[in-house]
């Protein structure tokens, strides 16, 4: 099936150059920014090594769920579709976020057209009910083919989806040192678990549905409308790759679905659990940083 995948499509269909080339021009800037034009900025500090780990972790995560092997293999089966959106909006943008040094969004931030806007879709609320609400609304049946079979669309909802994912993740990574107006350890806690709780409504949908849902995988028209804005202009449409003998395909179209709705379900437990382990550790820590120690010398001056 490996094989058959790589000499159904070109090299530039499955490996995306044209985003490589993209991510390979923000890692310089990047690099640019945090190096040798890091003294332009107020109160800037050397980034830590960890921090450009991140960023580039990050990078990484957004090629393998906006390009790559794993997005023409979500025109062939919706777990794989699943898996890139849990990849992109579920892991990228906090590692992205965490990347970033926090002097550099201080200092985008006195712009007035990025200041303004952000005193109102920067609220906790604002980012936790966008990203969901547009999660759920992405899977709707209706919706979802529409926006696969109009690649203007799609692209614009994925960014936007995207955008509103980063406003959650706001919320919930330590982007900036404690500073007024940032939820506590305890309200972030319980952000990301009424987060999970929101998030889960679609994929229950996917999950439990009596059938298969979506036309794009079921439909041998809807599927070639999709499956061309993945290939270059010109090429020709595998539709042996749909059904028959060389279908691309372990599963039934509703088991598919069923696998991937279970995929961006654990995914999301998965990196949830990981922020909320981190966070209570934070917490912890600051906690022990309060404890006083008494001064026994001063209190019983006799002792020596």
């Amino acid at each position: 099936m490996i094989e058959q995948f790589f000499t159904s499509f070109t090299f530039r269909t499955i490996w995306t150059p044209e985003l490589i080339f993209i991510l390979l021009l923000i890692s310089g800037l990047y690099f640019a920014l945090t190096g040798p034009l890091r003294h332009r900025f107020q109160d800037s500090e050397e980034v830590a090594t960890r921090k450009k780990v991140y960023f580039h972790l990050g990078l990484v995560a957004v090629y393998f769920g906006f390009g790559g092997p794993l997005y023409v293999l979500g025109h062939l089966m919706i777990s794989m579709h699943m898996t890139s959106m849990a990849i992109v909006y579920l892991i990228a943008p906090p590692l992205l976020l965490l990347g970033i040094p926090h002097w550099f969004f201080q200092a985008i931030g006195k712009f007035s057209l990025i200041k303004a806007p952000f005193k109102i879709l920067g609220t906790p609320l604002i980012g936790l009910i966008l990203f969901n609400a547009m999660f759920s609304f992405y899977h709707l049946p209706f919706t979802f083919d529409r926006l696969m079979t109009n690649n203007g669309l799609h692209n614009i909802y994925q960014i936007g989806m995207l955008f509103a994912a980063f406003l959650m993740w706001w919320h919930i990574t330590p982007v900036f040192p404690k500073i007024e107006g940032q939820l506590s350890e305890l309200k972030k806690i319980g952000y990301m678990f009424a987060s999970g709780v929101l998030f889960t409504p679609a994929c229950v949908l996917v999950i439990f549905a009596g059938g298969a849902l979506y036309a794009t995988y079921t439909d041998v028209g809807t599927w070639a409308i999709a499956m061309s804005y993945c290939l270059p202009a010109g090429a020709e449409i595998p539709y042996e790759l749909f059904s028959g003998q060389n279908a691309f395909a372990l599963l039934t179209p509703y088991q598919d679905q069923q696998f991937g709705g279970a995929i961006m379900k654990v995914t999301q437990e998965l990196v949830y659990g990981v922020a909320i382990g981190y966070t209570f550790k934070q917490w912890m820590k600051r906690d022990r940083k309060k404890v006083v120690i008494p001064n026994f010398d001063v209190l019983n001056p006799e002792i020596k």
